[in-house]
């Protein structure tokens, strides 16, 4: 008798925690939700938050407030967001270096590598462009660079906004796929590496499209490749990477997180409220006129794309011998 009236009892109990899950699911949110950001303020991942958190405030009636949580390549962010309480009221921004680079670039993470987050949905994407300062190197296009690089093994510097970050492991792709050795110059952050570009103090580099964009109309620095497999509007006549190298693809992407055990019912209609903002055709202007791609896709789609970057760019660490952080 006690154990069919506990049995009962635990039955019950079951029930009741359901159903205060998919209620809370479907009023969520009731109050502020904040999206942390593993990066300083004024860089793409940032504006991406606001640009998204800012419909978000508008499609589902409460605020969306931005919060910068900047170190260690992002780790810092993402730690905070794992020690977060997993129900949907904090959420993070995450790119190909902090989600998936850093899966291998790095001993310790401030996190459970294994767990990791409840992926949300990827926003955007966003190619990288190799630059040249023109009168450091003559080469116009990539195979001429590869045959002066071949001339001039390891003398060559190229820059990037640090170790392990899309931008430098970019290089790394090129000395592995083209057979050349080159010098790789660290920075703290792209602005201060492409006006170094600029000013001749290192040979050339790979950067975020909408700020080498700047420099190459400017004709400050000669723009050689895209890194997509397809061209850039925001550069029309630049080639791709893939035209030379075959499947060289090295994008930066952007996209939004949870805390692993938040509740699937938010993820996913955090995801399909990402889904809907990204197909807004003001959304896509906007998106593309910062030189990115607009995605916007399911949870696990999300999570499918994480696992595969993950793998190339531990693939592209370990043949490049770079150090782990």
């Amino acid at each position: 008798f006690f154990f069919m009236k506990f049995s009962r009892f635990f039955m019950l109990a079951t029930v009741a925690t359901l159903f205060s899950t998919f209620a809370g699911a479907e009023d969520y949110p009731t109050k502020t939700v904040t999206i942390l950001v593993p990066f300083a303020a004024g860089g793409n991942t940032d504006a991406f938050a606001r640009l998204v958190g800012e419909r978000l405030d508008q499609r589902l009636g409460q605020r969306f407030i931005v919060e910068n949580k900047p170190g260690a390549g992002g780790n810092i962010g993402l730690g905070e967001l794992a020690r977060a309480e997993p129900d949907g009221y904090t959420i993070s921004m995450g790119t190909v270096s902090s989600n998936a680079i850093n899966q291998t670039l790095y001993k310790d993470l401030p996190y459970d590598k294994a767990k990791g987050f409840a992926p949300i949905s990827l926003i955007a994407t966003l190619p990288n462009v190799l630059v040249v300062n023109p009168e450091r190197i003559s080469a116009k296009t990539v195979p001429e660079l590869i045959e002066f690089l071949k001339t001039k093994p390891g003398e060559i510097s190229y820059a990037s906004s640090g170790t392990g970050t899309s931008i430098h492991l970019a290089g790394e792709l090129l000395a592995t796929k083209a057979g050349v050795t080159m010098n790789h110059v660290p920075y703290k952050g792209s602005s201060q590496a492409i006006m170094d570009v600029v000013a001749g103090h290192v040979d050339m580099m790979f950067d975020n499209i909408p700020t080498a964009a700047q420099q190459v109309k400017a004709g400050k620095v000669r723009a050689l490749a895209i890194t997509s497999l397809e061209k850039a509007e925001l550069l029309p006549d630049v080639p791709t990477m893939a035209e030379t190298i075959p499947g060289f693809e090295a994008t930066s992407w952007h996209g939004l997180f949870a805390p692993a055990d938040t509740p699937p019912e938010i993820v996913e209609k955090l995801s399909r409220e990402v889904q809907a903002i990204m197909a807004d055709p003001d959304m896509v202007a906007k998106i593309k006129g910062m030189g990115a791609t607009p995605v916007g896709n399911t949870s696990a789609e999300f999570k499918t794309f994480i696992g595969n970057e993950t793998t190339k760019w531990a693939e592209v660490i370990k043949a490049a011998n770079v150090p782990l952080q």
